[in-house]
């Protein structure tokens, strides 16, 4: 208890430990985006329910993989190596590279589980005809909750070892590591009912989130192969089109006043 209390007397561990929150927080919007997609489809009264354990899961998982943190960072050696290799880059690198380790492998099923999910929602959204599956614009969900929990135990296992990993690159001490964690999800399950209700009065969003769902799925794989996208560039697209798409939101409510506006003025 003493050593802990002396830990976080040291000013430079309060300022590891905020910017671990930030960087946490940016890393958790993509699994808090899935979250909230999966649970809308859900009968209204397990919505919330969904969307809690889901999260609930997220913070189980990312502790037990912090307590097991020699086994995640074992995970960086490679385990096979198909032997193909990108030219070098800038700094001597390959700019990618086929010698896969554990955590490769996980981020590449990741990744393609995104993009199937996404590919075959978006599928569904575009069908005129319900269809009955997770994402029928229609909204008829099909699937139980079970089945939803399950796919959000998925995918949160992926980005829980992307989200410890990036924490061990930030920090060696565990508890600030445990903290952040807490925080960060905690800040997730504030968030996560507004922007469910938000995804779920808009519709238009949904296919917007689905499209960012593919970018991440690419991004995963990618990574697993070698391939860092700055995640910098990842966020400002999104920033960019989530701007785009509140101000087609926001013109399309004036049109709406206006009409309604117009048609109260005839009568």
């Amino acid at each position: 208890m003493t050593d802990i209390i002396g830990l976080f007397a040291d000013p430079g561990i309060w300022l590891a430990l905020l910017t671990l929150i930030v960087l946490e927080v940016v890393l958790g919007v993509d699994n808090l985006v899935f979250v909230a997609i999966l649970s809308n489809k859900l009968p209204p009264e397990q919505q919330q329910r969904a969307r809690r354990i889901g999260l609930g899961l997220a913070l189980a998982m990312r502790l037990v993989l912090l307590g097991a943190i020699a086994w995640i960072v074992s995970l960086t050696a490679p385990i096979f190596d198909l032997g193909l290799a990108g030219p070098l880059g800038e700094h001597g690198e390959p700019t990618f590279e086929t010698a896969l380790s554990g955590r490769d492998l996980i981020l590449i099923a990741g990744g393609l589980f995104l993009l199937w999910k996404a590919t075959k929602e978006i599928h569904h959204a575009m069908d005129p005809e319900p269809s009955g599956e997770m994402l029928d614009k229609k909204g008829h969900a099909a699937v139980g909750f079970g089945a939803t929990i399950a796919q959000i135990a998925v995918l949160n296992l992926v980005f829980s070892i992307d989200s410890i990993l990036t924490a061990i690159g930030m920090t060696n001490q565990i508890p600030v590591m445990a903290v952040a964690i807490v925080v960060t999800v905690g800040i997730m399950l504030i968030a996560s009912d507004p922007l469910a209700s938000f995804i779920g009065k808009n519709p238009t969003v949904v296919m917007l989130a689905l499209a960012f769902l593919m970018m991440i799925g690419a991004v995963l794989i990618a990574d697993g192969f070698g391939v860092h996208v700055p995640k910098g560039y990842v966020y400002t697209a999104m920033g960019f089109s989530v701007l785009v798409e509140l101000l087609n939101i926001m013109a399309r409510d004036a049109r709406q006043r206006k009409a309604a506006q117009r048609k109260e003025q005839a009568q």
